[in-house]
């Protein structure tokens, strides 16, 4: 392990020696590694691309140009509409409900657009909006996706999950499909279901060997619960509604998810860069292959290197979790009163001996398509060299989340 991290800095280095840090790279190598055994683990059933785990249009393209990969899972209609409009792809699922006006009404202006981008709902308040928005006879008929909540809920009072959609039962499911059906300008062809507690929970932290123990227990109740109440939900919504797609999962249930029956497709995006949340699961670790890098510019004792900046901290719940991870040369770590900081991290650990002021220190993020928030660009490595430089949204000037 230590001889392949000396290689992966070695050749990282040499790729980016004409860089000043702090900049972010993404190894070619490792990111389709990891869309091939994403899509082979779904089974045959196509992988929707989730774009917020991305963020860079190129990586998106790059992706979906692989078998096995379908679509496009989008966090807001602009950013839909903007995917559609550069013709990466023409089946765009929008992840969230919407209350963008002027975006709603730019889809329900242009037929095709329409006809590409499937809007999310979990209620009628989201069909007036957009009647308020525009009037059905007034636009294209929009495509819409139910929000089924994936959630666990074993006893009263016990909530095992992320709180998204009101829409829990199939009974439920069901009545709001016959809602849509019979409101003109809507057409419902998709239902969705993120199981969070499954796909975004690692089920291996390191050193917690009880609540690993818990976590895993939880999540074989909450799928054995999900697979039946998932299933009579999509049973439920045929009734009313001819479904082109039920869609489940993120990466790090791909695998379980696309053996539920019910599903048609499941969803992935952070398992192609490979962020450290997803060094805790056992079912699959991606190889990593997205890293930013600073500079170590003080020594303030032998034992410690310092870098400029390195506080590049995850969405979530404030933990340990959501701290950027010193990767390259392997045996640094944040120094536990101070982390990562906003313009220095210290690090320590047995590497920090070696480091010499203008060395780069190897990060991972927490998260994956967070990354991209940080920089406008992406130096793309293969081998030893940067073949291509791309920008990320950011880069663009797009803040669509």
């Amino acid at each position: 392990m230590a001889i392949e991290s000396d290689k992966l800095r070695d050749r990282l280095d040499r790729a980016t020696a004409h860089l000043d840090p702090p900049y972010a790279v993404v190894d070619l190598t490792a990111f389709d590694a990891n869309s091939a055994a994403l899509a082979d683990r779904a089974a045959g059933k196509p992988v929707r691309l989730a774009s917020k785990s991305v963020r860079s249009r190129e990586l998106i393209g790059r992706a979906l140009a692989r078998p096995g990969w379908h679509g496009v899972m989008a966090f807001t209609v602009p950013e839909a509409i903007w995917l559609v409009r550069a013709g990466l792809s023409d089946d765009v699922l929008v992840a969230y409900p919407s209350a963008d006006r002027a975006a709603l009404a730019e889809l329900a202006a242009d037929p095709t657009l329409a006809a590409a981008i499937t809007l999310m709902i979990d209620g009628t308040g989201q069909l007036d909006f957009i009647d308020a928005v525009r009037a059905p006879g007034q636009r294209a008929e929009l495509r819409l996706c139910l929000d089924l909540d994936a959630s666990w809920r074993p006893l009263r009072g016990v909530h095992v999950g992320v709180r998204r959609s009101p829409v829990h039962s199939a009974r439920a499911a069901g009545a709001l499909a016959a809602t849509v059906a019979g409101r003109a300008g809507f057409r419902l062809v998709g239902l969705m279901s993120y199981e969070a507690q499954i796909a975004g929970l690692g089920d291996a932290p390191p050193g917690r060997t009880l609540l690993a123990g818990a976590i895993r227990l939880a999540q074989r109740g909450s799928y054995r619960e999900l697979l039946a109440r998932r299933g009579a939900a999509v049973a439920a919504v045929r009734e009313h509604a001819d479904l082109e797609f039920v869609n489940g999962g993120g990466t790090g249930s791909v695998a379980a998810t696309s053996a539920d029956p019910a599903v048609t497709e499941v969803t992935a995006g952070s398992g192609l860069y490979g962020p450290t949340l997803f060094d805790a699961y056992r079912a699959w670790r991606p190889t990593p292959a997205a890293f930013f890098a600073c500079s170590v510019v003080r020594r303030p004792t032998p034992e410690l290197a310092t870098v400029l900046g390195g506080g590049w901290i995850a969405s979530g719940q404030a933990a340990d979790s959501r701290l950027p991870r010193p990767w390259l040369p392997a045996g640094l770590k944040l120094v536990g009163t101070e982390g990562a900081g906003e313009v220095q991290t210290p690090l320590a650990g047995a590497a920090a001996a070696t480091l010499h002021v203008g060395d780069r220190v190897w990060f991972r993020h927490a998260k994956a398509g967070e990354l991209c928030e940080r920089v406008n660009e992406l130096h793309l490595v293969e081998g030893d060299a940067v073949v291509a430089t791309v920008p990320t949204y950011r880069g663009e000037g797009h803040a669509f989340l």
